[in-house]
């Protein structure tokens, strides 16, 4: 079916609204970290607001503009209206649509993440190609004390493992309504099953085009969390909640198709893949020092990535080996479609928009400049010494946030896919973010210092 022209898409907004009561509508966009904002505006606004777009103050949003400067348009994007099921729906429904941000003379506004993902996108395009995402969000449920707080210590919700399906595994109903809540919102869903560590989950969206994805993400983040709150538990994306068990990671399928054929495919390939897929995989490679800080954004996405708990520390790529920081999935005859690496660093807690937008811009810049990854590496890695790791040339991931945003700050490859206004808003947040990390003192150093010093 041909796409539906833009003021289709208005009209299609326009009827729902009628048809289903809808009463307000929550324009959602997204700062420079991530945080989803919203304000809501009744529905007699909403014909003028796709039209015009609705006025808001960007002085407050993190990474936006001054206070000199602050008035920001947010343009709703018809395609992503949507009615949130745990409204009320018989009447007085909510409803949702993703923003575009504008100056006011409706030029697109640099700060805004989605923008900088559209551009890098559309680069992508210019070379003919359309990028397909498929991230795995993993995230933990907590049980609340009494008061309705977090306790103290862990609070596991179960004692499950990976792929458990025993009562054990506490949270499945909560699985259940996430997975139903977002097909009532039109997000296709694979599979959902325990994690790991205990009361770590995962549910799996299907893949599609990267902003669509992106959307997607920040929709699945509330709505687990949404979930999660009507039940009295809590929801985190927290990369390392927990001392001593697994992290929570974001693992990022990706593929790049030429019309309807798979440009990473080739038959006669041992990996089944293609030379152009080859090169992207040695752009990710070559790139990912400096893509790191904005895939694993937090101070603490670097207590999840360390050796032991399988999140990558190294830069290499395989097949089969999920301690490489590139693993190729398994090809299954006839289904050349579905041929895509995974880069495995990402954590849950990333601004999704900024994540496509540089693993994109490292893949294509192996793609322009023919490169060609090393040797893939079958054994684990971290079995190895760090001598043969030497031999073998295979490098390490940044191992804090300080390191990882130096790396950024000087990249020209992150500059292009952020461009300046974004990437300097970012990392003057990150390091003021490091600055206050590095001067707390953890209950770490209080029990194993002050007693001996």
């Amino acid at each position: 079916m041909p796409a539906k022209s833009n003021a289709d898409s208005k009209a299609y907004v326009l009827k729902q609204c009628k048809e289903q009561d809808v009463r307000f509508i929550r324009i959602w966009f997204t700062d420079v970290l991530g945080m989803l904002k919203s304000f809501a505006i009744n529905v007699e606004e909403l014909e003028g607001a796709l039209e015009e777009g609705m006025g808001f103050d960007g002085s407050s949003i993190e990474g936006y503009t001054r206070i000199d400067e602050s008035d920001m348009i947010a343009m709703p994007d018809p395609e992503t209206f949507c009615i949130l099921p745990w409204r009320p729906r018989e009447h007085n429904a909510v409803a949702r649509m993703f923003c575009d941000i504008q100056l006011p003379e409706g030029t697109p506004f640099e700060g805004d993440p989605r923008y900088a993902l559209k551009k890098v996108l559309k680069r992508a395009a210019d070379m003919g190609y359309t990028f397909y995402v498929g991230p795995e969000l993993e995230y933990f449920y907590f049980k609340k004390d009494p008061e309705g707080k977090l306790p103290q210590g862990t609070g596991f919700l179960d004692a499950g493992g990976y792929f458990d399906l025993t009562p054990l595994d506490e949270a499945s109903d909560l699985r259940r309504d996430t997975v139903l809540t977002l097909e009532q919102m039109g997000i296709g869903v694979e599979y959902s099953h325990h994690e790991v560590a205990p009361s770590q989950h995962e549910i799996d969206m299907r893949y599609t085009d990267a902003l669509t994805m992106a959307d997607n993400v920040m929709t699945y983040r509330l709505v687990v969390k949404q979930i999660a709150y009507q039940n009295g538990v809590y929801a985190t994306f927290m990369p390392k909640p927990v001392f001593g068990v697994n992290g929570s990671g974001m693992h990022v399928h990706q593929s790049l198709f030429k019309g309807d054929s798979n440009a990473f495919f080739d038959k006669n390939d041992p990996y089944h893949l293609s030379k152009l897929a080859r090169s992207y995989v040695a752009g990710l490679l070559a790139h990912a020092p400096e893509i790191t800080a904005v895939t694993s954004q937090w101070v603490n996405s670097y207590k999840r990535l360390v050796p032991g708990y399988e999140a990558p520390v190294y830069i290499s790529w395989a097949r089969r080996n999920r301690s490489d920081l590139v693993r190729v999935p398994q090809y299954k005859p006839g289904r050349e479609k579905a041929t895509r690496i995974e880069y495995r660093s990402p954590d849950p807690a990333c601004n999704p928009y900024l994540t496509f937008a540089v693993m994109l811009t490292a893949g294509l810049d192996g793609i322009e400049k023919g490169m060609v990854p090393p040797d893939p590496v079958e054994e684990n890695v971290y079995e190895m010494t760090p001598a043969q790791r030497k031999k073998r040339g295979i490098k390490t991931l940044p191992s804090n946030l300080m390191e990882a945003v130096e790396l950024a700050e000087k990249s020209d490859i992150v500059r292009k896919a952020l461009g300046d206004h974004i990437l300097n808003a970012f990392v003057e947040n990150k390091k003021k973010e490091w600055d206050q990390f590095r001067v707390q003192i953890t209950d770490y150093e209080i029990a194993h210092y002050l007693p001996i010093l």
